[in-house]
């Protein structure tokens, strides 16, 4: 077993960090997977308390104000995300491993609380790929995907700051590679 219990998964829009979370959810339900906040809309075929809890902006404002957020960011210029501190330190104590699905700017305020927490960023196996699954998706406008693309550009250029780099090009053995670094 690692010596690690946190383990935050981050990497640009569309490189596939949901993806490759659900399917290490499936081969390992034990660990514990901290469910995002976020004020943006949900999209199709998400579910509030699964995929994110979808709340307004004043409530998100409300609870950062309260600290309740062990790390929180207004990505892409217009969303509020964060992580509930109480769930990731409940699963702590209770000797679970803890899996935290974020962006970057999150993963820097997870290393500086946790330090001990371990970043894990995926890659795209190229910019074009990233540029095309972004557009692939279907789920933003021109303007979003533009704000997500610039945002990747930044991503990408602090890749340095990963203890763990994986490139996902094969769902399977990014997730392997993944479990192996997990220790499971």
């Amino acid at each position: 077993m690692t010596t690690s219990h946190v383990w935050v998964i981050s990497g640009p829009s569309a490189v596939g960090k949901g993806t490759v979370c659900a399917r290490l959810k499936e081969l390992h339900p034990e660990l514990f997977y901290s469910v995002s906040m976020t004020t943006r809309e949900p999209r199709p075929g998400e579910i509030d308390g699964v995929s994110y809890r979808f709340v307004g902006v004043e409530e998100f404002k409300s609870l950062i104000e309260e600290g309740e957020f062990l790390e929180w960011a207004v990505v892409h210029g217009t969303d509020f995300y964060g992580t509930p501190r109480r769930p990731v330190l409940e699963a702590l104590e209770a000797g679970k491993q803890v899996i935290l699905e974020i962006d970057l700017q999150g993963a820097r305020q997870v290393k500086q609380n946790l330090p001990e927490a371990k970043l894990v960023f995926l890659t795209p196996p190229s910019w074009d790929e990233l540029v095309h699954r972004l557009q692939g998706r279907g789920t933003e406008d021109p303007a979003a995907q533009e704000r997500r693309l610039a945002t990747a550009k930044v991503e990408l250029d602090a890749i340095a700051e990963a203890d763990h780099i994986i490139e996902n090009r094969d769902l399977e053995v990014t997730v392997a590679t993944l479990v192996s670094l997990l220790g499971l």
